[in-house]
C-alpha cells in the first residue's frame, strides 16, 4: 500500500474550480484536448484544462526526488508529518530544481526545461487529482513557477483516485520513452523496489520499466547493497545517504556483473571482490581504476601499502549466535571480515566528513585523516595492479580485435565522406563488404553467447541485434 498523505488545505476550492473548468471545456464545443493515461491497467482519456500554478500542490510521494529528500533530515521529517505546509512544499520545489547527485546545486536539465517552456511554452500537459495534487508535471510546475507563468495545462484524474492510483499513474507516465527528464538513477531503483515490495513479479516490473528481468534483479541487488552500506556507515549522528551514490551507476552495475561471475566459482572471492570494490567506489576512484580490483587485490597489493593503524592486530573472525542454542558460529572468513572492516572505516569516515562539512573539529579531522590514508594506500596499490592487468590484457586478444575493428570502421566513415566528395565510391563492392560484416557479426554473436554467461550492455546489444535480424 502506498502512503496516504491526506488532502491538502485547498482541496475543496480546487475541486470546485476543476469542476467549473471541466464544464466550461465541455460546453465550449470544438476540438477538446485529452490526455491518455494508464488507469487501473486500462487506457483512460482524461480532459485537459488550465489551472492556476499557485493553487496546485507538489506530490510529496513523487518518485522523482525520493532519494533527495534525505538531503535535509529535518525537512524530510516535516514532509512526512505535514506535507502540505508552505515549508514542505518549498522544500519540494527546491529539490525538483536541484541536481540529483548534489541538491545544493541547480540541475542543468532543469534549466534546459525552463528555457524550453519560456521559448516554446508547454508541449505536454501535466496531470492532477481533483484536489489539485500533481501526479505528473511536478518539475514543469516548478519551472513555470520560476518563470512567473500563471497557468499550467493539466489532465484531471477521476474522483475515485487513491494514493495507490497516484503512484501507479505517475510511474506509467514517467516511464514512457518520450519523457523529457528521466528519473535519476537512485530514484529509479527506489521505484523498482517499491513495485517489488507490492508483490509484483520481476517479469512484470521489468516489462513496465522497459528493461530485461536480469537488469531488474541487478537493480534490486544494488539497492540492497547500498542500504547495507548506509547502515554500516552510521557513526553517532553521521550517516551516508542513498543520494551519495547517485553518480556511481556504471561502477555499481559492473560490480554486480563481476560479482555474479565470481560467485558462481567461489563465494569467498566474490565477497572479497565486492568489499574491496565498494571501498574504492566510496573513495571516489574512477571506473577504470575500480575495474583493476580483483579478489586478490588486498593480499597481492594493498596490504603492503596500508598503514599499520588500519590493519587488524589479529585476524578478524566475526561470530554469530544461534538463538536458543547458546552457540556461535563463524559468520565470515577472516579475509572477508578484514575487507569489511576496512570498508566500514571508509564508510564511517566519509559519513563523518560529510556531517562535519569541513569544520575543524577533532572528530572531523580524524575522519578526514583516516579517509586520506586509505585512499593513498589504495591509489599506491592500484599502480602495480594496473601493470599486472596490462600484462594479462595482452593475452586477451578478442577485446583488442574488436577495438581494432572499431577503429577500422571509424576510418571507413572518413573514407566514405571523401569518396562521396570525389564521386569515386564503388557501391557494389561496398554493399558486398557490408554483407560480409553482417555474417561476421552473426558468427561473433553465436560465439559470444556460448562463451559469456553474464552479458553486459555491449554483448546484450550484439545478441539483440542479431536476433532482430532473424539469425
Amino acid at each position: 500500500m502506498s502512503k496516504d498523505f491526506g488532502r491538502p488545505p485547498l482541496a475543496r476550492q480546487n475541486q470546485t474550480l476543476v469542476e467549473q473548468r471541466l464544464k466550461e471545456a465541455a460546453g465550449a464545443g470544438g476540438l477538446r484536448e485529452t490526455l491518455t493515461v494508464e488507469w487501473r491497467t486500462k487506457p483512460l482519456h482524461v480532459e485537459v484544462i488550465d489551472m492556476p500554478v499557485d493553487s496546485l500542490y507538489y506530490n510529496p510521494g513523487t518518485h522523482r526526488i525520493r532519494a533527495q529528500r534525505s538531503h535535509d533530515p529535518v525537512q524530510d521529517l516535516r514532509l512526512d508529518e505535514d506535507p502540505w505546509s508552505p515549508e514542505s512544499q518549498d522544500y519540494l520545489h527546491i529539490l525538483l530544481m536541484a541536481l540529483p547527485a548534489d541538491p545544493t546545486k541547480k540541475d542543468p536539465e532543469f534549466e534546459n526545461l525552463a528555457d524550453s517552456l519560456r521559448d516554446y511554452r508547454q508541449n505536454e500537459p501535466g496531470l492532477i487529482t481533483r484536489d489539485g495534487i500533481l501526479v505528473n508535471g511536478n518539475t514543469r510546475r516548478a519551472a513555470l513557477k520560476e518563470l512567473g507563468v500563471a497557468n499550467i495545462r493539466v489532465g484531471v484524474l477521476p474522483e475515485s483516485c487513491t494514493w495507490d492510483d497516484i503512484n501507479a499513474v505517475e510511474l506509467s507516465l514517467q516511464l514512457r520513452p518520450d519523457q523529457r527528464r528521466d528519473y535519476s538513477y537512485i530514484n529509479r531503483l527506489l521505484a523498482i523496489e517499491e513495485q517489488h515490495l507490492l508483490g509484483r513479479s520481476v517479469a512484470d516490473i521489468a516489462r513496465e520499466f522497459r528493461i530485461r528481468p536480469s537488469t531488474c534483479e541487478q537493480d534490486l541487488w544494488i539497492l540492497s547493497c547500498l542500504r547495507d552500506l548506509i547502515d554500516r556507515s552510521r557513526d553517532a549522528d553521521a550517516q551516508l545517504r542513498l543520494l551519495d551514490f547517485e553518480q556511481h551507476q556504471e561502477k555499481l552495475r559492473e560490480l554486480h556483473r563481476r560479482y555474479v561471475k565470481e560467485v558462481a566459482v567461489n563465494r569467498e572471492n566474490a565477497e572479497l571482490l565486492k568489499e574491496n570494490r565498494l571501498a574504492a567506489i566510496v573513495l571516489g576512484f574512477s571506473k577504470t581504476d575500480v575495474r583493476l580490483i580483483e579478489p586478490d587485490f588486498r593480499a597481492r597489493y594493498l596490504d603492503q601499502k596500508l598503514p599499520a593503524s588500519l590493519k587488524p592486530e589479529a585476524p578478524v573472525t566475526a561470530a554469530v549466535s544461534i538463538p536458543g542454542l547458546n552457540r556461535t558460529v563463524r559468520s565470515a572468513a577472516p579475509k572477508v571480515a578484514e575487507a569489511k572492516a576496512l570498508t566500514d572505516t571508509v564508510l564511517k569516515a566519509k559519513a563523518v566528513g560529510a556531517a562535519e562539512d569541513g569544520k575543524l573539529t577533532e572528530r572531523g579531522t580524524t575522519a578526514a585523516k583516516a579517509f586520506s590514508m586509505v585512499k593513498e594506500a589504495v591509489e599506491a596499490a592500484l599502480e602495480p595492479a594496473g601493470k599486472d592487468a596490462r600484462v594479462r590484457k595482452r593475452k586477451q586478444a578478442a577485446p583488442d580485435r574488436i577495438t581494432d575493428a572499431c577503429q577500422d570502421i571509424e576510418q571507413c566513415v572518413t573514407d566514405l565522406t571523401l569518396a562521396k566528395a570525389s564521386n569515386s565510391l564503388d557501391e557494389e563492392a561496398f554493399d558486398e563488404a557490408v554483407l560480409a560484416l553482417r555474417k561476421s557479426l552473426t558468427k561473433l554473436a553465436i560465439a559470444t553467447q556460448r562463451s559469456i554467461k553474464a552479458p553486459g550492455d555491449g554483448v546484450s546489444w550484439l545478441l539483440d541485434a542479431v536476433r532482430q535480424e532473424g539469425a
